[in-house]
């Protein structure tokens, strides 16, 4: 049986399915709406296909946001930009195990410059693989689609990894974070937090939502 965390559940609203245009109005409309995060996406064009934003956006983004930015590195050797994503408004910063020479090494950059801690996994790598490091991050993203696009259809092959991170967190008395980005709606969500998951990221179910408060409620129902 798989034990829950006692965590209140988070949505954190993925600024990839947003209004480009009116990037400011669509992070007020996200704190307007209950959500507790805002996930941004950054993207190489290497690690994974899609280029998506970086820097000057998130000194943007940051000067006008009133909710935490949960920084999602896609990107090779992120501990190149660690200090200056830090600096330039990340309350959290995740990189992938996958994307990191040495992982270790990053995560504990990221502690040292006093940001929330993160380690990522793409949906074909095992748990197994990062469990070393489970100690060194507040949260673990099982990513529940392949990164690089918004939009997708979540894979519920995924589903095991989440119980299994949970069930390891729990024996170990970590209490971690799960966190999981990739077509999360109103009906994945119910899937993903029995599974384990308490961190929700949701994009387009959001942001394409007539009423974002509703979307958020469901969510966390």
């Amino acid at each position: 049986m798989i034990v829950l965390s006692k965590r209140d559940t988070i949505i954190s609203a993925s600024l990839l399915s947003a209004d480009f245009a009116n990037l400011g109005r669509d992070c007020t409309r996200a704190a307007e709406s209950g959500c507790d995060w805002l996930h941004f996406d950054v993207m190489d064009g290497m690690f994974v296909p899609s280029i998506s934003f970086g820097e000057p956006v998130l000194k943007c983004t940051a000067a006008v946001a009133s909710l935490p930015l949960d920084v999602h590195m896609m990107v090779t050797e992120p501990a190149r930009y660690i200090e200056r994503y830090a600096a330039l408004g990340a309350a959290g910063i995740t990189v992938h195990s996958e994307a990191c020479e040495d992982v270790a090494a990053a995560l504990r950059l990221i502690r040292s410059l006093g940001r929330r801690v993160g380690l990522s996994i793409k949906p074909a790598t095992p748990v197994d693989s990062i469990v070393k490091y489970l100690d060194l991050v507040d949260m673990v993203l099982v990513m529940t689609v392949e990164p690089g696009f918004g939009g997708q259809a979540f894979m519920p092959e995924t589903l095991p990894k989440i119980r299994e991170l949970r069930r390891i967190s729990d024996e170990q008395g970590l209490d971690l974070d799960i966190q999981v980005d990739g077509g999360i709606n109103g009906e994945t969500a119910s899937i993903v937090k029995e599974a384990g998951a308490n961190v929700l990221v949701s994009g387009s179910y959001l942001f394409s939502a007539e009423d974002m408060r509703a979307a958020v409620d469901s969510l966390r129902r």
